[in-house]
């Protein structure tokens, strides 16, 4: 919503208000609710640096809105403050990720697609939260986002006191870990900033050490190029050769540097039914995923974060997940049904797990 940037707040205690914000935040369902400012200029340097490099891939849209992404007050003009907010995804009853992922038959999947697409359930949240805080004072000015902007989240929120940005680049808390999804609100409202979190992460390199495909090029940065999040989802065409062995089993997403990290033994589990597990997607088959034709596909996954990569790629991982399966004879049988599909990107995935499941 936007109102008069020249807004008089100076009636409104401040101090309170932000208290509220959290307290009311916790009511919607948020575990934790920070505020920060506007000022992202070191992220920014080092955002341009990782885009330089091209460590973003294929990911134009990273690059496209300049530094809009760093500018908070450039995306959202009058932007003073964001608030912003995190809320568990973990669902309680997911079958053992370890066994899932040991078990060359099966599908790993990233546990925060188990259940429905989060970007609809947090911005609705956040809009409540923003109405709410309406209510109480009259008309503010705000946009909410989760994930659905040019909006550097991790700093965002590293700064407004919700974490430190760990090794793997990703979010974490000393009291709830990293399996959390982050949503924010730009406002105009002059709130009083948090203070940022210190850094835990210490010695500690095992998220970078137990990265599959070595996509943790230095503390702190990734290079999407070579992460399997990236290849398995917002990678359009072939998969890289040389990389397909080390995905294994993971056909949408990974997990491996979350689960490595010791501070996610403190990982909370969601209370949101919407995040609940779907379909069986925690531990199924890949012969049993692979045969869904493309209505089926659409039917089973409507709702799901999975269902934007598509049919055709979804096949593209689920063939490079069972090139890499022990072989059996079942599985060369699935493989051989899509060997005719009319994807080039398929047939050529196909072929190279029919070659593997030979050897």
């Amino acid at each position: 919503m936007h109102v008069d940037a020249l807004t008089d707040y100076s009636q409104l205690d401040l101090r309170q208000l932000a208290d509220n914000i959290k307290a009311w935040g916790m009511e919607f369902g948020f575990q934790a609710i920070g505020i920060a400012g506007n000022d992202l200029g070191q992220a920014e340097t080092r955002l341009l640096e990782w885009l330089a490099q091209g460590c973003h891939g294929e990911m134009d849209y990273m690059a496209n809105h300049g530094v809009k992404r760093s500018r908070p007050q450039e995306l959202v003009p009058g932007t003073l403050r964001v608030i912003t907010a995190r809320m568990a995804y973990f669902p309680p009853q997911a079958h053992d990720s370890m066994a899932v992922m040991e078990d060359s038959s099966k599908a790993y999947i990233s546990r925060y697609a188990l259940g429905r697409d989060y970007h609809k359930l947090i911005r609705a949240r956040l809009q409540k939260l923003a109405e709410k805080i309406q209510s109480e004072i009259g008309p503010f000015q705000f946009r909410a986002f989760t994930d659905s902007a040019p909006v550097m989240e991790v700093e965002l929120a590293s700064k407004s006191g919700l974490g430190w940005r760990g090794k793997h680049s990703l979010l974490l808390s000393r009291s709830a870990g990293s399996w959390f999804f982050l949503g924010e609100i730009y406002t105009d409202l002059p709130l009083p900033i948090d203070e940022p979190e210190q850094n835990h992460c210490g010695t500690c390199t095992s998220c970078m050490t137990s990265c599959p495909t070595d996509a943790i090029v230095a503390p702190y940065q990734v290079d999407a190029r070579r992460c399997i999040s990236y290849l398995t989802i917002e990678l359009k065409g072939s998969i890289p050769e040389e990389l397909r062995p080390l995905i294994g089993n993971r056909v949408y997403g990974c997990d491996d540097c979350q689960l490595a990290c010791p501070w996610n033994k403190f990982g909370q589990l969601t209370r949101e039914p919407d995040f609940a597990v779907r379909h069986g997607l925690d531990d199924t088959s890949l012969i049993e995923l692979f045969l869904w034709n493309e209505k089926e596909f659409d039917s089973r996954l409507a709702g799901s974060p999975i269902r934007r990569i598509g049919h055709e790629r979804w096949l593209r991982n689920l063939a490079v997940g069972l090139g890499n399966a022990r072989p059996v004879v079942e599985i060369t049988a699935a493989l051989k049904q899509r060997l005719n599909h009319p994807s080039e990107l398929v047939r050529e995935h196909v072929s190279w797990a029919l070659n593997r499941q030979a050897l």
